[in-house]
């Protein structure tokens, strides 16, 4: 089976995920510079959102430039990634209106944490199917991000607990780690 069709499903998923997300945010009643601060929080949650949808879109994208098959239990992998992407805009606005409250924020920690143990979950699903020879395989050999990324996301989950604030600043950590696509499967593209 062709990863096409899976990569253009995936990318309109991911696009109308962006897409709620930014229509969770409503523009203010009043045309001053001061009915803007009730939102300021809202963006930058927003904006956080963004760069992790923008994140797992671009991996992603690599990932199946290097992919040659893909079959059933790749697809429901896939799907089962986006699910937690399509929860997104839930968590996004509801951590963005309280964002000091550690519920939302612990909430938005988990989603990330499955996000990535989707990915993973995918991603092990692709090099067996390719073999761990495969460009897959050769890139994710050593795949130490994905796993410290995870126990980060479930600590900084913890945390928000205690420390809403801290959490969410390990979550854009996480993020700025993140935010340079990943070379290795374009490198092993170019080695071929």
């Amino acid at each position: 089976m062709n990863a096409k069709r899976l990569e253009a499903f995936s990318d309109g998923v991911m696009a109308i995920i962006i897409t709620i997300m930014i229509l969770e945010i409503r523009a203010p009643a009043g045309d001053g510079w001061e009915d803007l601060k009730p939102l300021f929080h809202k963006f930058i949650a927003y904006i956080l959102s963004f760069i992790y949808v923008g994140i797992y879109w671009n991996n992603h994208h690599h990932l199946w430039q290097a992919v040659e098959h893909v079959n059933g239990k790749i697809l429901w992998a896939n799907l089962h990634l986006l699910f937690w992407l399509s929860l997104f805009p839930f968590s996004t606005a509801w951590m963005g209106e309280n964002y000091i409250s550690f519920v939302p924020v612990a909430v938005y920690g988990f989603i990330l944490f499955m996000a990535s143990v989707a990915w993973y979950i995918l991603a092990q699903l692709v090099i067996k199917e390719e073999g761990k020879e495969s460009r897959v395989g050769q890139a994710f050999q050593s795949d130490k991000k994905t796993k410290v990324s995870m126990v980060i996301y479930a600590v900084a989950t913890v945390i928000a607990i205690y420390q809403p604030f801290v959490s969410i600043c390990i979550y854009a950590l996480v993020a700025a780690l993140w935010f340079i696509p990943d070379k290795r499967i374009e490198k092993k593209l170019k080695d071929r």
